[in-house]
């Protein structure tokens, strides 16, 4: 294994694969209307025997996390199987999945026995009304909870529960949802509201700064800071001085992290990412499909990796002030987050 760096030196140690655009939500803050977008089709999405040598060329070059996003994930047929492909390649030590839990308390444990090791599930809201909106198919609450449950009975610890929070549409829920997860010994992750893409109607008076968020937490439930486990953590985490379990927020908008971000990102057609809030990506698929060799491609995304210097986040207010409605930017949808 050679490890790489970027132009900031940053090493190259995660990887997000989108398995398929597609959603069975329609969430205001990813997805664009069904009218407007054509999903892509099958025969233009990376195979898993694809995906799988991608994998294994990028172990090479230092990647040791992979989370499996979309879209939604469980809407590709039988990922159980690519979940164990991913599970036998040596060097991967985290195998995760992002989830909006639908379709998870049906395939928790097929999931954990094909060589998963844990799940984050998004739910952003606890009442039916705002989460139905939110999701933009009126799905409850409920069903989610039951995926949620299904995961952690089929043990794939930790179970984490990402939540979008949205000034006038759910922060008002912010104490309640920690209060509820921390009854369940689940991880709950706060994230500020982000600009990706191009579909989400973004707006910083809209974005929930991560200290209003930790301050209200702390007022009813008191926390302490505990520091991150590996240097390019995203998340900021803090446990309950009650009982210990751990609640973070992802705070992207007011302090971001770009400097120690490791992530590279495929998605489903086969394009790389080397940034959440990239305009364009780098056609992988291509040169699968026209014969490169492993080593042609490792040797073509090292250069790309080592001429990376994106740091969106840090630089934002300046991007914004030049081109405040972007026509082209990678959607959420198509990279996962």
């Amino acid at each position: 294994m050679t490890q790489i760096h970027d132009v900031w030196h940053r090493p190259l140690t995660d990887l997000r694969i989108s398995v398929t655009d597609r959603c069975n939500f329609r969430c205001v803050f990813c997805m664009p209307p069904d009218r407007t977008y054509r999903f892509v089709p099958r025969k233009e999405l990376l195979t898993y025997e694809e995906i799988e040598r991608v994998v294994r060329i990028l172990t090479r070059l230092g990647v040791r996390k992979i989370r499996l996003t979309g879209g939604e994930p469980l809407l590709r047929r039988d990922i159980e199987r690519l979940i164990s492909r991913l599970a036998g390649i040596p060097g991967i030590t985290d195998l995760a999945l992002t989830t909006n839990g639908v379709l998870l308390a049906d395939r928790a444990r097929a999931l954990r026995e094909a060589g998963l090791h844990r799940v984050t599930v998004s739910l952003h809201s606890l009442r039916d009304d705002v989460f139905g909106r939110m999701n933009g198919r009126g799905q409850p609450v409920d069903v989610v909870l039951r995926g949620i449950r299904a995961a952690i009975d089929a043990g794939l610890h930790p179970v984490k529960v990402n939540v979008v929070v949205i000034r006038g549409v759910n922060d008002d829920e912010i104490v309640s949802i920690a209060r509820f997860f921390k009854a369940w010994g689940v991880i709950v992750r706060f994230i500020e509201y982000m600009d990706v893409g191009t579909v989400n109607d973004w707006s910083m008076d809209r974005v929930v700064p991560a200290t209003e968020i930790v301050r209200q937490i702390h007022a009813e439930m008191p926390l302490e800071p505990i520091g991150r486990v590996m240097p390019n953590e995203v998340a900021e985490r803090y446990r309950y001085r009650d009982d210990g379990l751990e609640i973070g927020v992802i705070a992207s908008v007011t302090r971001p992290f770009c400097r120690t971000c490791t992530r590279l990102r495929l998605s489903a057609q086969g394009q790389l990412y080397t940034c959440l809030f990239a305009s364009v990506g780098f056609d992988l698929r291509a040169r699968l499909r026209s014969g490169s060799t492993d080593d042609e491609i490792a040797a073509w995304i090292r250069t790309i990796w080592t001429r990376r210097k994106d740091r969106y986040s840090e630089e934002r207010m300046v991007h914004i002030a030049q081109n405040p409605r972007p026509k082209t930017r990678v959607e959420m949808f198509e990279v996962g987050g």
